[in-house]
């Protein structure tokens, strides 16, 4: 027998659209997985994602009203950095599931195709 989960109210599952939503965008998740590595500059950022420097920082900026990743500046340069390491579990829990997903339907075509795991 099932147990019910509580019901959360609207507020919070508008909050937990929102997340999903700043993570629905693949050049965000590129500058997260970049982040990963450590710190780095806009600029170091812009080269290692392909792209152009205002595009990239909209998208910090997205991530940091997020709270995914934090500013700081030094001169005129901005590096950013990872504010909340939980959002690698999330990535982690979806990894495996597309992992799985993709196992199953890969023997349908007699083919095995399993994305590589992310780096610890």
């Amino acid at each position: 027998m099932k147990t019910k989960t509580k019901q959360m109210s609207p507020e919070a599952l508008k909050l937990i659209a929102a997340r999903f939503k700043v993570l629905a965008e693949p050049l965000r998740l590129r500058i997260l997985q970049e982040l990963q590595n450590g710190e780095a500059s806009v600029s170091e950022i812009t080269e290692a994602v392909e792209s152009t420097q205002p595009n990239v920082s909209k998208h910090l900026k997205m991530l940091q009203d997020a709270g995914l990743v934090a500013r700081r500046q030094e001169g005129n340069t901005v590096y950013c950095s990872i504010s909340d390491e939980t959002v690698f579990e999330l990535c982690d829990v979806v990894c495996s599931s597309l992992r799985d997903r993709l196992k199953s339907h890969a023997g349908a075509f007699g083919h095995t195709v399993v994305p590589a795991r992310r780096r610890a």
